[in-house]
């Protein structure tokens, strides 16, 4: 095998509101189980994505409790993210924007989350093999 990669990604969209974020963290797990060096930075809406104070919902429209309906929170999918990577020999650097945090008020974050500023991306896109920005709509 050859040097160890190092992917940086740009999300913008905040949970729940279409199909990129999910992407962006599916395209994210295949690189962690690969052992890769993961770096995220999140801005916009995207800083929303770590945000620890998410939770489940029951749904009266199935009869379901919170428990039963087992809603995904895509705070469990980061930090399983970074266990992924951890597990596999990589490690993601994940970055969000703190004027973005601040505004949203989401500063609660998982473990491995980090504050940041655009100069963030910079260095992270110019330290890594390739760079994938995923632009909200």
């Amino acid at each position: 095998m050859g040097e160890k990669k190092t992917l940086t990604f740009a999300i913008m969209d905040p949970p729940f509101e279409s199909a990129r974020a999910t992407t962006a963290l599916r395209l994210m797990h295949v690189a962690a189980s690969r052992g890769y060096d993961i770096n995220v930075f999140a801005y916009e809406g995207a800083v929303g994505l770590p945000f620890t104070k998410q939770s489940g919902h029951a749904n009266a429209v199935h009869g379901h409790d919170a428990d039963e309906e087992d809603h995904p929170l895509p705070h469990k999918w980061v930090a399983a993210l970074m266990e992924e990577a951890r597990k596999n020999g990589g490690k993601i650097d994940w970055v969000n924007c703190g004027l973005c945090v601040d505004e949203r008020g989401v500063a609660e974050a998982v473990e491995g989350v980090r504050r940041g500023t655009p100069g963030d991306l910079w260095k992270m896109a110019s330290a890594s093999d390739n760079t994938l920005v995923i632009p909200t709509k």
